[in-house]
């Protein structure tokens, strides 16, 4: 399975830019007034298809590599980070009571997507900060 890492990680990759545009893309929709079409069924369908894909890559991904690799925590703290991502993905779309609670949930789950990102990318717990800080 080792000799499809590269294929998986660019579909993950992928699906985690479309995801996270689409989801960008739905709370401005909302955002500006037209929760309508943001929460429209072909856009949440598409984001369903979106994160099924992604998230099986992913899995696929943690069962070909090396367990050593996440050694120091970074994909522990990317999974508590994508539990906060989803919750404040739902209040920001549909959940939040008031419009100051859907962009402030909007906002904070932004963060949060690129917090993952970082994370996902320098391979330690802390992200951006760690290379900030070291």
């Amino acid at each position: 399975m080792i000799e499809f890492y590269g294929q998986i990680k660019t579909v993950h990759i992928a699906a985690v830019v479309l995801s996270g545009a689409l989801f960008a893309l739905r709370g401005l929709l909302v955002q500006f007034g037209r929760p309508a079409l943001g929460m429209a069924a072909p856009l949440r369908f598409t984001s369903y298809a979106i994160d099924t894909v992604l998230l099986t890559a992913a899995m696929m991904l943690l069962t070909i590599l090396p367990g050593a690799l996440f050694a120091n925590g970074w994909l522990t703290a990317k999974l508590v980070l994508l539990v906060g991502y989803v919750g404040l993905g739902t209040f920001a779309l549909k959940r939040g009571r008031t419009p100051r609670v859907r962009t402030a949930c909007y906002l904070l789950a932004l963060a949060t997507y690129a917090s993952m990102f970082t994370i996902a990318r320098t391979h330690h717990p802390l992200g951006w900060l760690w290379t900030w800080l070291g």
